[in-house]
């Protein structure tokens, strides 16, 4: 599960400090998927990237855990405990060279094996499982850059899956996308979410693709001078 506890976020420029969005109470369960809405500049992608780790929270906290372990404390965990707790899939297409698929998938295993480390046969299994799970056996061999977007979308989220955390976190996974590929990605994310007790929280402006498909909705909403963030089992209807 997912929990966020008076949660304030938002960045530190020299001597001042920024807030985005703050008084954040929320919580997502195993097996559960949320839908990040809200309007461009509420935060979301800064409220994703301080679930992940990458941004320090400026006040509260956030916990991560299973029905396997008890919770962690991600404001105080180190980063390699992160990378066991949280995996990030962000918006963009970086160059990263000429890779095969396998290869890219296999980079969710860094946190175990380390970047110049040998591959374990656990680590062989990840990979292959994660492939398996989305779909793309038959992209396996192939170039990365030789991908579609939703090809490469589906890449994406098999490296996050050989990662093997149990919160997996994406920013606008369905931007760039066709209507077809959004949604096999929608069904692609629910499944996983269900069969394998994964919590997923991803962003989207997509109400088309996003409804009914959720489980929960984090809506972010501009108040005053920051943002703050409300939790429904519906749709809200001010999304965008």
């Amino acid at each position: 599960m997912l929990e966020v506890r008076n949660l304030s976020i938002g960045y530190r420029n020299g001597r001042h400090t920024v807030c985005i969005a703050s008084g954040i109470d929320a919580r997502i369960d195993d097996g559960r998927l949320c839908c990040l809405t809200g309007r461009n500049g509420t935060g979301k992608s800064t409220l994703l990237r301080t679930l992940a780790g990458l941004l320090p929270p400026l006040d509260g906290s956030v916990a991560v855990g299973c029905c396997q372990s008890p919770c962690t404390d991600m404001t105080k965990a180190g980063n390699k405990e992160k990378s066991h707790m949280v995996s990030i899939v962000l918006t963009g297409h970086p160059d990263i060279g000429l890779l095969k698929v396998r290869d890219v998938v296999s980079f969710g295993r860094i946190p175990y094996s380390g970047i110049l480390g040998a591959l374990s046969a656990q680590d062989k299994d990840a990979v292959d499982k994660a492939i398996e799970l989305t779909g793309i056996k038959d992209l396996a061999s192939k170039d990365i850059d030789c991908l579609s977007d939703g090809e490469y979308q589906k890449v994406m989220i098999a490296k996050a899956l050989a990662q093997e955390t149990p919160v997996i976190l994406l920013d606008e996974p369905s931007a760039f996308l066709d209507w077809t590929s959004n949604h096999e990605l929608m069904n692609l994310l629910a499944r996983l979410s269900h069969e394998q007790s994964k919590t997923i929280l991803l962003s989207s402006h997509d109400l088309d693709i996003i409804k009914g498909r959720a489980d929960v909705y984090w809506n972010m909403e501009r108040t005053n001078d920051s943002s703050t963030l409300k939790q429904t089992d519906s749709l809200p209807c001010d999304y965008i």
